[in-house]
């Protein structure tokens, strides 16, 4: 059950789930769920092999819906990942290639240009009524990439990424109308205090407030869907769990608390201190869990499960180890799989995705097709009876086919880059993958030659522990080929190695 502590808070926040003046469309149109963990890894839920954290609501899910073995988010961080699902665009496409924040603005990241977010813009002019519970990530308010102006009626949470650091903030938004919390104001980002105890619980209340920022959402979210129970809806709840800070509830991390091993993390490796960091990680995971779980059980209490499209998926891969206290190898949380977050080995990018839809997506399916968040776009358009009008320049493919229980071809190739990182780019065709880095080097790094291309055979090496490109160099060139070929310049976000200076 969701904490009833902020049930008023909720009930007074009536602009963000008011029902929609919107003529009622048809009942046999889908209304859609979607749910984006923050940081989440491959390895992270049970029905994906984890053996230490409680997941028995997406562990339902795959069961009564379908498992994706190799989808791929849009990108290695938050914000460009966001932007190719909206958008239907990969990175070397897609306006937002690596996180930033906004210049001119207080809070918020750089602003996606007016008409970017296809996705929702496109279900609100079908007549869908469209929500926005949790993190946006791809504009300030106010600007061209506010939420309201990308195709959002309601939308409710954090606008900004970096705010979203911290659990317990002094505000978030409502329709574009920032609402106080009551919580200190205090840092995300901060070491424990010289002299403070590690082991003593006292030494961290100080990281703590009164209203804990997923209550407030979930409750929001929830309210939609009764608000909506009888409209067409599109609902995007973008949680920002398990993305660090450690500040998991305390009737959550009292379900782990001496379950492991654990050495007090003094914020000396970044974000929050916390004296129990695996309890406080495997809490926050099943924390996420909940909050899907309540999701669903709105879906049964006002009888839309049975018409109701439900997708699961991460935005990227786990940190990598030791950062704000997490431990990614402890709970192997990329099962598994090279890379963490924020590069693009397998682990930073390839997630966990489910998908449930009562006598469309047969239960306990499995899908080996390779798939990535630009298809999301004309999936959703086919399932919920639009294909005719997917955007002709999508690099999105819809594998609405494979979800139905249809045969497809294979993705001819799923490519991705980011600037950010030391620069970046991959490709995958078939079973072989080529990546090479080194595309933007830091300003002070002494090796300023780009990468050369390494290539796997993720059939026989999905670790990527043995780098085949020497031994076949014909294939090298034809992926390289088509990393070239994706590729286009930014302005906003160049890859150094490849992209002539802009002009001044």
């Amino acid at each position: 059950m969701i904490p009833r502590r902020f049930l008023a808070f909720a009930c007074a926040l009536t602009l963000a789930v008011a029902p929609s003046s919107r003529a009622s469309e048809p009942a046999a149109r889908p209304n859609v769920v979607f749910i984006i963990a923050d940081d989440l890894g491959y390895g992270d839920l049970g029905c994906y092999g984890q053996e230490k954290i409680r997941t028995p609501n997406l562990d339902r899910l795959a069961r009564e819906g379908m498992k994706l073995t190799q989808h791929y988010s849009g990108s290695n961080v938050c914000a460009p990942s966001r932007c190719a699902l909206m958008s239907g665009l990969h990175p070397g496409h897609g306006y937002i290639r690596e996180n930033r924040q906004a210049k001119g603005y207080d809070e918020g990241q750089e602003p996606v240009p007016a008409g970017t977010c296809r996705l929702p813009l496109r279900f609100q002019a079908r007549g869908y009524v469209t929500g926005l519970f949790g993190k946006w990530g791809l504009g300030p308010v106010g600007s061209t990439g506010d939420p309201s102006k990308q195709g959002f009626d309601h939308w409710f949470g954090y606008n900004c990424q970096a705010v979203a650091h911290n659990y317990y903030p002094t505000h978030l938004w409502n329709d574009g109308k920032k609402v106080m919390l009551d919580n200190p104001a205090f840092s995300a980002h901060q070491k424990l205090p010289a002299g403070a105890d590690p082991n003593d619980p006292k030494s961290y209340l100080q990281y703590k407030g009164k209203q804990f920022a997923p209550d407030l959402i979930a409750e929001q979210a929830r309210a939609f869907v009764a608000a909506n129970k009888d409209k067409p809806f599109i609902l995007f709840y973008t949680s920002t769990i398990p993305h660090l800070a450690l500040q998991p509830p305390q009737d959550m991390l009292d379900q782990y608390a001496g379950k492991f091993p654990e050495t007090p993390h003094n914020g000396e490796r970044g974000y929050l201190p916390h004296r129990q960091p695996h309890a406080a990680y495997a809490a926050m995971v099943s924390r996420l869990d909940a909050e899907a779980g309540w999701l669903m059980a709105a879906l049964d209490e006002h009888r839309l499960t049975d018409r109701t499209l439900v997708v699961f998926v991460s935005d990227n891969g786990p940190l990598y180890d030791g950062l704000g206290g997490t431990d990614s190898d402890f709970f192997n949380s990329s099962a598994g799989l090279r890379g963490r977050k924020g590069n693009y080995y397998e682990g930073g990018f390839r997630v966990p995705c489910l998908v449930k839809w009562p006598g469309k997506v047969a239960a306990g399916s499995v899908s080996d097709r390779v798939t990535g968040f630009e298809d999301w776009l004309p999936t959703l358009f086919e399932l919920t009876g639009d294909a005719a009008s997917v955007p002709k320049d999508l690099d999105g493919i819809s594998f609405a086919p494979t979800l139905l229980g249809g045969k497809q071809p294979p993705r001819p190739f799923l490519y991705r880059e980011s600037p950010g990182y030391d620069g970046q780019q991959c490709v995958r065709v078939g079973d072989w993958k080529a990546i090479r880095r080194n595309l933007n080097p830091r300003p002070k790094s002494k090796d300023k030659t780009p990468g050369a291309v390494e290539l796997y055979d993720l059939a026989h090496d999905p670790g990527e522990k043995s780098d085949l490109a020497p031994k076949n160099p014909e294939v090298v060139a034809r992926l390289s080929a088509v990393m070239a070929d994706q590729h286009t310049p930014s302005d906003q976000f160049p890859l150094r190695a490849l992209d002539p200076p802009a002009k001044k």
